[in-house]
């Protein structure tokens, strides 16, 4: 256990604040982790998480300043890139998205994602990865952003509403919304991007996902901070593969499972091949995030992007 020294410490520590784009999806479950196992004390830091519900929520506060990093998707520093914004990732926590394409019960003419020509199509946030995913899933079978709509409907509750009253006829998700789904067979998995085998499959490789992301000229100068974060994230993707689900849950606060922690743990359980073991970007990985921005998104399209400044293994190589 953390001492009462560290603790001081990590008080009198400058606060930094990480964003986190939907603080309760799984996906992202490391950030809030980390703090309930106190590591973030151990390493003398003063954490501050906040949550807003899309990634591209939380991108905007970074560059604005008003936050020092990001727990949210990887593509978002190629995208950026891409319109002369350096940011980097420096703990990866998803080897894949996690995030799965649901068709609603009220939908059944949508077998794939070759029949969403003139249906809506519920994303968090518009600009976020999810609406980048989707783009790209309808362009691989022929399908172009003008052929269907697009519209933001966040996470968990606010996600299975849209879908209940039709608003969306499909969207994309992520534990533990879609077990709530499945469970009362309101939906079904038309894509499933939780594992390595469904991604490679969508996606054709690995697409490193949620991870922790700064400013390039934050990190320059905060390289200790950073090595504190990445020890702290690495212990704690330590912890998530050497655990049960059950103990995993046993973990968080109970307001993130509510009255059914039974369902918690299986949603967790379907999300556990996700993880990254050591936090470190996969081999391939950001050429495949590149390939899928590059089908559909004009900002990347024919655009130089050098990969080597979208993410780093210095300092999570550094943790023993």
């Amino acid at each position: 256990m953390a001492t009462a020294p560290v603790t001081a410490a990590a008080a009198d520590a400058p606060k930094i604040t990480i964003m986190v784009g939907g603080i309760t999806k799984m996906v992202y479950l490391p950030a809030k982790l980390a703090e309930q196992l106190g590591y973030f004390k151990e390493e003398g830091l003063n954490i501050e998480l906040q949550s807003q519900p899309a990634g591209v929520d939380a991108e905007n506060e970074l560059l604005a300043g008003a936050v020092q990093a990001v727990v949210g998707f990887y593509d978002h520093s190629i995208d950026l890139q891409s319109k002369g914004k350096e940011i980097s990732a420096i703990v990866i926590f998803g080897q894949v998205p996690g995030e799965v394409e649901l068709v609603s019960s009220k939908a059944p003419s949508i077998k794939s994602m070759a029949d969403v020509k003139g249906k809506t199509l519920g994303v968090t946030g518009l600009g976020s990865s999810t609406n980048f995913l989707t783009q790209y899933l309808a362009y691989k079978h022929g399908i172009t952003s003008k052929e269907y709509s697009v519209l933001p409907v966040g996470a968990d509750n606010t996600f299975i509403a849209a879908m209940k009253q039709g608003r969306i006829d499909a969207g994309m998700t992520t534990e533990p919304t879609v077990s709530q789904m499945l469970k009362t067979g309101e939906a079904s998995v038309l894509v499933d991007m939780r594992t390595v085998d469904g991604t490679v499959k969508a996606l054709g490789g690995l697409y490193p996902a949620s991870s922790l992301y700064v400013q390039r000229n934050w990190l320059d100068s905060h390289k200790p901070e950073a090595a504190k974060l990445a020890r702290a994230f690495v212990k704690t993707l330590r912890f998530i593969k050497t655990h049960s689900a059950a103990e995993i849950a046993d973990k968080m606060p109970k307001d993130y499972y509510g009255n059914n922690k039974p369902l918690y743990v299986q949603a967790l359980q379907n999300s556990l091949p996700m993880y990254s073991a050591d936090g470190r970007m996969p081999v391939g990985g950001p050429e495949t995030v590149l390939s899928v921005l590059s089908g559909f998104n004009p900002n990347v399209k024919g655009k130089k992007i050098d990969l080597s400044r979208t993410y780093t293994n210095e300092f999570v190589n550094q943790v023993k």
